[in-house]
């Protein structure tokens, strides 16, 4: 089996060359420093990766109004676009993929609009990306709803849609919001996912999610965080990362044999997301292709 490998997490990279963390998480450095987005896009295809994903996640609506940034949402969705093609096509090959992040806010699907509502925002997404991404995926979906807005959107246009699922952290076979992981599955067929991805959430937890995905038919991926858990106060808009814990026990080698036992689970589709930096991702490569 042939592995693509990912990219790893964008934001704490960000947050290590700022010091410090604020409520606009990675869209403070489209802002203020577009050269340090550059820089880890160039890290990570010099570890290894084969996909860019664009530092869009945080680059939504709700969030830019919250600090009064609504007029520059295309600006900020196209310097990061052009920001990850720049980097691809120094690199010489690789793909860019376009990041849809979760309306509402992370890991709470219980604040995200409804389907039918999210899926207009991120249409529009969609459109400010056409130009620079070859897929788009939908990162961090907590609950059926909340990956029927983005497949919704992905699906009107002529680029392959991939979604990531988040998964609880204590019970892999369940998404965020209570719903089993298998439910997905009548979604994906439905609107023609190309792939279908475990993302932001412990490995052990990633494990257990991977088994519930066996019947699905199309391209199977993973990417873990290196936190310890959800801190429950990590629920608005403008709470920061630093409310979150980075695990001691997940170096590079100890991310590589999660990543080895997701491939026998039969993940092809492999990289890292929040604490999950460069070294991560040469250790995989060197380990998986």
């Amino acid at each position: 089996m042939t592995i693509t490998v990912l990219d790893g997490g964008m934001g704490q990279e960000l947050i290590a060359r700022a010091g410090k963390a604020t409520g606009l998480w990675s869209v403070q450095a489209l802002l203020d420093h577009p050269d340090w987005v550059s820089d880890v896009h160039d890290s990570y295809f010099a570890a290894g990766a084969q996909i860019a994903t664009t530092n869009t996640y945080g680059v939504l609506p709700d969030r830019l109004e919250k600090q009064g940034l609504s007029a520059q949402l295309a600006q900020l969705q196209q310097l990061a676009c052009q920001l990850a093609v720049a980097s691809r096509d120094k690199n010489g090959s690789g793909k860019v993929a376009g990041s849809l992040g979760p309306q509402g806010f992370s890991y709470q699907p219980d604040l995200a609009p409804p389907a039918l509502q999210a899926a207009e925002v991120y249409k529009n997404i969609c459109q400010l990306q056409y130009e620079y991404v070859d897929l788009y995926i939908a990162e961090t979906m907590a609950s059926i709803d909340q990956a029927r807005g983005a497949l919704m959107a992905m699906s009107q246009f002529d680029k392959p849609g991939w979604l990531a699922l988040s998964v609880d952290d204590k019970d892999g076979t369940k998404l965020r919001s209570g719903e089993p992981v298998k439910a997905i599955l009548p979604l994906l067929k439905e609107y023609s996912t190309d792939a279908v991805l475990i993302n932001c959430s412990v490995p052990e937890a990633v494990s257990q999610a991977l088994p519930q995905l066996s019947e699905v038919g199309i391209p199977v991926g993973a990417y873990a965080n290196g936190f310890t858990g959800i801190a429950d106060d990590f629920n608005h808009i403008g709470a920061t990362v630093d409310k979150l814990t980075a695990r001691t026990d997940l170096g590079p080698q100890a991310y590589a044999k999660f990543a080895e036992q997701w491939v026998t689970q039969g993940a092809s589709i492999i990289g890292g997301c929040c604490e999950v930096g460069p070294a991560h991702i040469k250790a995989l490569t060197k380990q998986l292709t």
